[in-house]
């Protein structure tokens, strides 16, 4: 008889990056590569699962600009002729190291790999990826939730009422408009909480929500059971917490099994090691040296001299760690039912770009973990959130502390001497909106039309994204550029409609460009009373 439960929460996400202006954009591989890397796999990873008759659960949480990208034509075509490239390069690459046997075997796998994404992506699923995700969730296997708009950091948009809402309603109904129901629960972008968003999850039907471990641990009063219940908020909203050991041993890259030494090293790219007039037709359009996704080393150790990587090594160490991470989730639970009145949940919540994109061997990790609970043990069972809900409705009332899951648990890697000049113009832009959205109530034509993409720039430039990438400091000057133009693009919008002046022309063209959310109506910006 099972003793406690496994609640597997992947979080789907990267912000909107679409740039019709340009055949390349550097940015838009981000999407190429986590199609390859970590969406295919996961898709082939779980129908091999269902095929076998494997008995798991998984909870995926899906972003509106992620859904609203990979079923973006231009994108869509842009992909295949990434893929395209990149078997080009890996055919020149099993030429080039014909006498390298090590390297050879592997420029043959990424070989193989790419002509079967390409396959995959246009001939079987016809260049929809969100086609099988929807399809797969007829098993009863997976619960599909999402998350807010643009993954707006709600923490700190909070200071507008009418932002929030904006947020969680657009995030709602685009997920409702690609998979046609409502999600039960909603992924609160970087787990950023404070007790006013409540207000608007309860408003449009979101049931629960997850948080980091503090959130529930300094609760009030304090949850008995700790981060292995959920409990719900006076509110009637119930949140779900992080496990701190679970989180730590697939995160983390020093202690966690991400950086063992047999696994692939993310950090050793032919696109930097190779001789430029050999590579430069593959890598940025600028000439600028970037990962090509071939990579040829093992982590190795703490040393610069990586030894090559091995397949079937890294295999089977994913499967070694599986098993330990059931055998550690199993003295969890052996531990604490003992000692609590229903069965315990360890809730671990990833993002989903680890599994294949950051840790190659994630997907091969997850099948093995799977494959394992199901097949060779009693006392573990995955579960989504939704069924431990219904199996266990009585639930400590308690209230959540302000959280989130960056650096020091707070607002830090969203609010610093980095980003911090962004909020300012945020909340004014936030403020304006709300302006045009209450003096224009019933707008039509042109005029609507202006509105609507106001709404939507507003959106774009309350991405978390842009603020975490300028704390990190990797493509700062991007993340900036894409605050500013949005804003940019607002600023003038909300001049042309006050003063009944609007380009048509050039709002058709930023339409084109930012065009995530076509049933947008900007009156959700109105303000709340």
């Amino acid at each position: 008889m099972k003793k406690g439960y496994v609640a597997f929460v992947l979080h789907a996400h990267l912000p909107f990056v679409h740039h019709p202006e340009q055949e390349e954009y550097l940015e838009e591989r981000w999407l190429f590569e986590a199609i390859s890397e970590t969406y295919i796999p996961l898709v082939t990873t779980f129908e091999k699962m269902l095929n076998k008759g494997t008995d798991f659960r998984v909870t995926i949480s899906f972003t509106a600009p992620l859904l609203s990208m990979l079923a973006n034509s231009l994108l869509q075509d842009k992909y295949i002729r990434y893929l395209e490239k990149l078997i080009e390069l890996s055919e020149k690459e099993i030429v080039r190291t014909a006498n390298q046997p090590e390297f050879n075997s592997l420029a043959i796998m990424y070989n193989n790999k790419y002509k079967n994404d390409l396959r995959i992506f246009r001939d079987k699923y016809g260049k929809d990826l969100i086609t099988p995700f929807r399809e797969m969730h007829g098993s009863g296997k997976f619960e599909y939730i999402t998350s807010s708009a643009t993954h707006g950091y709600l923490p700190l948009l909070a200071v507008n009422a009418e932002s929030v809402n904006a947020q969680v309603f657009m995030g709602i109904n685009t997920f409702e408009r690609f998979f046609g129901f409502k999600p039960r629960g909603l992924w609160l972008p970087e787990c950023g909480y404070v007790p006013s968003i409540e207000y608007f999850l309860k408003q449009y039907g979101i049931e629960y929500f997850f948080t980091e471990s503090h959130g529930l641990l300094f609760a009030d009063p304090r949850p008995v059971f700790g981060t292995f219940a959920p409990i719900i908020t006076p509110n009637g909203i119930i949140a779900f917490a992080r496990d701190i050991d679970s989180s730590k041993q697939v995160w983390s890259s020093r202690e966690g099994y991400p950086g063992d030494y047999d696994y692939r090293e993310f950090y050793r790219d032919i696109g930097y090691d190779l001789d430029y007039d050999y590579i430069k037709k593959y890598i940025s359009p600028d000439g600028q040296r970037i990962d090509t996704g071939i990579k040829y080393y093992r982590i190795t150790g703490n040393t610069g001299q990586k030894q090559p990587y091995n397949p079937g090594w890294a295999e089977n160490k994913a499967d070694i760690h599986a098993l330990d991470f059931i055998i550690n989730r199993q003295r969890q639970v052996e531990y604490l039912s003992d000692k609590m009145d229903k069965p315990p949940v360890i809730t671990c919540p990833y993002d989903a770009e680890l599994f294949g994109h950051w840790w190659y061997e994630g997907p091969c990790w997850l099948y093995s973990l799977f494959t394992r609970i199901h097949r060779d043990q009693d006392i573990i069972s995955l579960v989504t959130p939704s069924e431990y809900i219904n199996e266990n409705p009585v639930m400590q009332v308690s209230s959540p502390c302000p959280s989130s899951w960056g650096y020091k648990g707070y607002n830090e890697v969203w609010l610093n001497n980095t980003n911090d000049w962004v909020y300012k113009h945020l909340h004014k832009a936030a403020e304006r909106m709300t302006e045009l959205a209450d003096e224009n109530k019933h707008a039509e034509g042109i005029k609507k039309a202006a509105l609507n993409q106001a709404a939507i720039e507003l959106l774009l430039a309350q991405s978390s994204d842009w603020a975490f990438i300028m704390k990190t400091g990797t493509m700062v000057r991007y993340a900036e550029k894409r605050v500013k133009d949005h804003l940019g693009r607002f600023l003038k919008l909300y001049h042309d409609i006050k003063e009944g002046v609007i380009n048509e022309a050039w709002l058709k063209d930023i339409q084109e460009k930012d065009n995530i959310f076509p049933d947008i109506d900007y009156r959700i910006f109105s303000s709340i009373k």
